[in-house]
């Protein structure tokens, strides 16, 4: 008997209702094809909810989403929501709440796609970043003293646990060994300064390689050194695998590089649990409603949540339709210079998933 995946759908604010549509477009056209069922659940967290409302999310919304088998997340932020309130209240509550412990960030060029850098190509910009999600500065551990005097003393502690960082580890020892490329796993650290936390890391790190994964190579850079090599020479990477706070930053720079946010796609991953996709742009507000948005990221978003859920093919036939529309149809993959509307640009890469 065909199980039907139970998806919760969070559009969110500005052009995430948008690129969700495209991207649940492209799902529904594989779907018939490869022979998977599905429903949607949507929820309406975000900007205008909490405008009106008061509250982000409410209380019993974890326990519903529990029940998902996923969920397809479009953006959050808002223009007249102050910075922090939503992020806290939707994005930090659900990763914390979930136990969303590993984001899992694809750094990959595509054909025909724009990279800052010269001289590399495809051939050279295809790597992963394991960030661990639940620990590390983004837990708000800490306070002021005498804030608003001169006096003022501001702390925000770095906590890692040793079962927060292995699991992390053990996950992107897997995932290396599944992707099977080069079989280099790189610990991207600091522990030359934070010589406590990534202490445990690199600990952590080497302890479990040598014990569990004699087959997958071990490497080392400090974040700075990964940051310049990401530039210059990214074919080095295969996966990467970094704190909560380094991961934030890096995987910005490998949106950049695999030729911006339009086309960077991310999950924040509970292996044993609910995991949520999104694109990585956010909701670009000054674009909403005008159909120019680029989809590609949201679209990417839906074949990672489906490879998940174990659908690889129909996965495999997302990415296919996402290469063929970049190589033959667009532009640009800049919000309105794509040369198509938002919606065409999903139809054109529905239509080629399926052929």
């Amino acid at each position: 008997m065909t199980k039907t995946y139970k998806i919760a759908v969070i559009p969110g604010d500005g052009t995430g209702p948008e690129v969700i549509n495209e991207g649940l477009k492209v799902i529904n056209a594989v779907s018939k094809v490869s022979g998977f069922k599905y429903e949607t659940i949507n929820y309406d967290f975000g900007g205008e909810r909490y405008m009106k409302t008061g509250e982000a999310m409410p209380e019993s919304a974890v326990e519903e989403l529990k029940k998902a088998d996923t969920i397809y997340l479009g953006a959050i932020g808002h223009p007249d929501v102050k910075p922090g309130i939503l992020e806290h209240g939707i994005l930090l509550k659900l990763r914390f709440a979930l136990d969303q412990y590993i984001n899992l960030r694809p750094v990959k060029l595509y054909p025909n796609v724009y990279t800052p850098l010269r001289d590399k190509g495809p051939e050279h910009i295809d790597f992963v970043v394991v960030r661990e999600n639940t620990e590390g500065l983004y837990i708000g551990n800490g306070g002021f003293f005498k804030k608003g005097t001169p006096d003022e003393v501001a702390t925000q502690i770095m906590l890692n646990t040793r079962k927060g960082v292995e699991r992390c580890i053990r996950y992107a020892y897997e995932y290396t060994r599944k992707r099977n490329k080069n079989k280099t796993l790189t610990l991207c650290a600091k522990t030359n300064v934070l010589t406590y936390a990534h202490d445990l890391w690199d600990r952590a790190f080497h302890e479990v390689g040598k014990a569990d994964y004699p087959d997958i190579k071990r490497e080392y850079a400090h974040v700075d050194a990964t940051c310049m090599w990401m530039v210059k020479n990214p074919e080095w990477f295969d996966v990467i695998v970094t704190c909560n706070m380094f991961g934030d930053i890096i995987t910005d720079l490998g949106a950049m590089i695999q030729g911006g946010m339009g086309i960077a796609a991310g999950g924040n991953l509970n292996p044993e649990g609910v995991s949520m996709f999104e694109p990585i742009g956010g909701s670009a507000p000054k674009y909403t409603g005008q159909g120019v948005i680029n989809p590609l990221a949201a679209i990417s978003a839906g074949q990672m949540l489906l490879e998940e859920l174990g659908e690889t093919k129909a996965a495999a036939r997302i990415e296919k339709g996402i290469i063929k529309v970049l190589q033959n149809n667009l532009k640009s993959c800049s919000a309105g210079k794509m040369g198509y509307s938002t919606s065409q640009v999903g139809d054109l890469v529905a239509g080629y998933a399926c052929e």
